[in-house]
Parts: structure tokens; sequence; C-alpha cells
């Protein structure tokens, strides 16, 4: 593995570059976002054939930013992706996209359609296209005013309530009792720091994101929009869940189902396992059926 930086507006990124053993020259680039590139430790395991991508999004793990408490979008997020695929140099990639790195990789897609070939966009939390997304954005916008406030550890404790939350968010979300960041064992204690990437991605909208569907048909890009099989469904399921059926509806086709929930293919990394080797089967399977 080789490590780079390179230089964007505001910030320096840094990325990793594993050397598979296969002839196949298409990079396949990892993204997670706040998550930086220690959370695909296992999953780029899985592809010791294929030349595997990671990065750290400004703000995020070795990356670094002029104005850390500011909001990033997922359009600045999709120029810093396009900035680092333009130093790996390597023309289309393939692309797994978790989480926020799904939104973040659509946006990619619409914006850069030529840098792509195929996305896999896992769990997409795009909260503006679901039938509650005046009740996420009032959730989120209080989640921000929680972490300006009191800091990461209450904030977080919202954040967390809400993704394991499952349907749709009612009106009288907000009025019940605030979590007690303990019971997710986090300290209720301010230490003054406003830095989290979280909270970056969530000032700038990233949990009421819209995807551009016309320019994501218009693009070259194959597009598939995966789900975890405990994620829940379409109307019942977790907001992450729902909204990647909600995204794959409006492209016209399905969510495909990945083993585990929304962090699948982590191994260990955060103290988090799902079923790495299953999902990662999972993935190698629609890569290769989606790139025929």
């Amino acid at each position: 593995m080789k490590t780079h930086t390179v230089s964007v507006s505001g910030a320096t990124l840094t990325y990793d570059v594993r050397d598979g053993s296969s002839t196949d020259t298409v990079p396949l680039v990892l993204i997670g976002s706040p998550m930086d590139a220690t959370g695909f430790a296992t999953l780029s395991s899985h592809f010791p054939d294929r030349t595997v991508v990671t990065y750290d999004p400004r703000n995020t793990g070795r990356s670094v930013r002029d104005e850390p408490t500011s909001a990033v979008t997922p359009e600045q997020h999709a120029d810093d992706l396009h900035a680092v695929l333009g130093a790996v140099g390597a023309g289309p990639v393939d692309v797994f996209g978790s989480s926020g790195g799904a939104v973040n990789a659509l946006a990619l897609v619409a914006r850069y359609p030529q840098d792509v070939r195929l996305l896999v966009a896992h769990e997409p939390p795009a909260g503006g296209i679901l039938p509650d997304r005046d009740q996420l954005r009032a959730v989120c916008a209080d989640m921000v005013a929680t972490y300006d406030a009191s800091g990461e550890g209450p904030a977080m404790a919202k954040f967390i309530a809400l993704v394991m939350k499952r349907g749709e968010i009612d009106a009288d979300y907000l009025a019940q009792p605030a979590p007690d960041p303990a019971a997710f064992g986090m300290s209720p204690d301010d230490d003054g720091s406003r830095t989290d990437p979280l909270m970056s991605n969530m000032r700038g909208g990233g949990a009421g994101y819209v995807p551009d569907v016309d320019a994501l048909l218009s693009a070259p890009t194959e597009i598939v929009i995966g789900v975890g099989e405990e994620s829940g469904g379409p109307v019942d399921g977790e907001m992450a869940g729902r909204a990647a059926h909600a995204t794959a509806a409006l492209l016209g086709r399905d969510a495909v189902v990945f083993p585990s929930d929304h962090g699948g293919f982590l191994g260990g990394e955060f103290g988090q396992t799902g079923k790495p080797t299953e999902f990662a089967a999972t993935l190698r399977s629609v890569l290769a059926g989606a790139a025929v």
C-alpha cells in the first residue's frame, strides 16, 4: 500500500492505493463519509486481485481542512473525490460507496459522469426524497444545535437514536426526552471541540440530499443501489435503508440486498462486526454482473 496526498481548495486529502495482482486495470474505490479509510481495512482484504483506492474525506482521519468547523456539502465531497481520482490517474473507476460515502458518490457521478464506470451505492441516507423529509430536516437541525450547545456526546446520542429508529419520523419525535449519551457508551461532558466531520456533513445538508436523477440516468455509469438485509423495507426500515429503496425506485430499479446491516462490511473496525466475508462475496458478484 502506498499513501499519497492531494491538495484541494481549503484542504489536503490523504488517500491510499493498494496494488492488486490482477491484470484488471480498473481500480476499485471504497468511499465512506464521515468514516475514513480505516473502516475499509477488512473489505479491502477481500479484493487482493484489484487495485483498491481508499481515502480520508476532508476533516476526517489524516485529511485536514482550513476551516474544520464549517459545513461540507455532498457536492464539495464530490469535487474532492474528483481530485483524488485525477491524482490516481486511472480513468473510469468502479466505486463502492457506503452511507454518506454513497451520497457523495452519487453526487460525483452527477457532476463528473466520466469518472465512474460502475457505482454501488450502499444505503445512501438521502433523506430529502423520503415522505418524512421535513421532520428529518428538523431532527438534524436540532442535532446540530445540540452539538453547538453541548458537544459531541449529547449530539451523537441523538444521531444514533435517529439512525436506529424504524419507520417514518413523526411530528412528535422531538418532543420525547433526549437520549442519554451514557446509554451509548459516550460521555455527556463537553470537551469544547467542534470539529466532528459528521456534524460538518449535517451542516452541509447531507442527510437531506436529493439525488439529481436526470444527471444520474444520463450518465454512462452503471448504478446499483444496495441495502442491508437487516435494515428493513421501504416503509418500516431504518432511515438509510428506506432512503436506499427510495433512491433505487427513483432510478427505476430495485435495491440489491446485501448481507447484514448498514455496516455489514465491517470486520471489527470501530468495534462493529457485520458479515464481511458474505458482504464481499455479494459485492464481487454485483461488480462482475454489472460490469459485463
